[in-house]
């Protein structure tokens, strides 16, 4: 009798259920809001923009809302083509020079090197060339980048090459823990003088509010060696969980690396992010400097 009524309830809940959209369909909707009305710098030339998103470590779930959000930007806009793939051979020397820019989307790790379980698998010999292999794309990215294309990292980018020092100086630091987790209530300031800067006046001088892990780094951060955009404000958020003495927590920067131009926000974790409208400009307009066609301002102390 008990399981008769229990498959009754069950079935009476299957309309519903089947009538409730899909996590990720949600996400669309909601991002396709965000970017409503975004406003850009009307590109030179055909834009493209190469999404990358292999993880060697954590794989953040918040992924997928961010391909969709990267993907709208440019179809929305008009201000760039996303081109949304994992595959290696796009930072082949040849090849990569069809991207104005590549933006690493939460990527972790060593990623040009094969997945642990496939290495696992690989003979000496194998090894040997993928080793081989990762050398050469990193010298094919890092030379492509300081000819004077573009680098956009969001959040986990940072948590990635802590093998190759080169990509540690380009992005300007490495993850060194989130004392702020997904859940907490967090606030974000225009670093102080950026209120009018190009990334930035869209925001108008206010603070960005909401709940998002707030990462804090490690060396070769050093906030004398950036422009920085964003930071976490100390006034209106717990800073008694950092672990830096100096109390810096830089959250978005912008910076050159040869004759490249480097974009870099560290918000990106929770999914919301992804479909906030005031974010999403920010977004957009590091992105369109780092293709080349937003000029902006670039002071970094010597």
């Amino acid at each position: 009798m008990t399981k008769i009524v229990c498959l009754f309830c069950f079935s009476l809940l299957l309309p519903a259920l089947s009538l409730a959209a899909p996590p990720q369909d949600q996400w669309l909707e909601k991002v396709t809001k965000g970017v409503e009305g975004m406003k850009l710098e009307k590109p030179e030339t055909a834009r493209k923009l190469l999404v990358y998103s292999v993880t060697r470590g954590y794989r953040h779930g918040s992924i997928p809302t961010g391909k969709i959000a990267m993907r709208l930007l440019g179809e929305r806009t008009g201000a760039f083509e996303a081109v949304i793939s994992d595959d290696l051979a796009n930072f082949e020397p040849g090849k990569i020079d069809q991207f104005d820019a590549i933006c690493f989307l939460n990527t972790t790790k060593d990623v040009f090197k094969p997945a642990k379980d496939e290495w696992n698998k690989m003979n000496p010999e194998q090894r040997k060339a993928a080793l081989a292999k990762e050398m050469q794309l990193q010298n094919s990215f890092i030379e492509y980048l300081k000819s004077g294309k573009g680098f956009v990292g969001i959040h986990a980018a940072t948590d990635t090459y802590y093998s190759w020092s080169e990509y540690g100086e380009m992005i300007g630091g490495y993850f060194n823990g989130h004392p702020w987790n997904a859940g907490t209530p967090v606030s974000v300031m225009v670093e102080k003088g950026q209120e009018k800067h190009a990334c930035c006046a869209h925001l108008e001088g206010n603070n960005l509010n909401f709940k998002e892990e707030i990462y804090q780094f490690k060396e070769p951060y050093d906030p004398k060696k950036l422009h920085m955009l964003l930071r976490l404000d100390p006034e209106q958020t717990d800073f008694s969980k950092g672990k830096r003495a100096d109390k810096d927590y830089g959250v978005s920067w912008i910076k050159h690396h040869g004759k490249g131009r480097v974009f870099y926000c560290s918000l990106g974790h929770n999914d919301h992010i992804f479909a906030n409208p005031a974010v999403l400009q920010h977004y957009l307009k590091g992105i369109q400097w780092a293709l080349g066609d937003l000029e902006v301002e670039v002071n970094i102390p010597e």
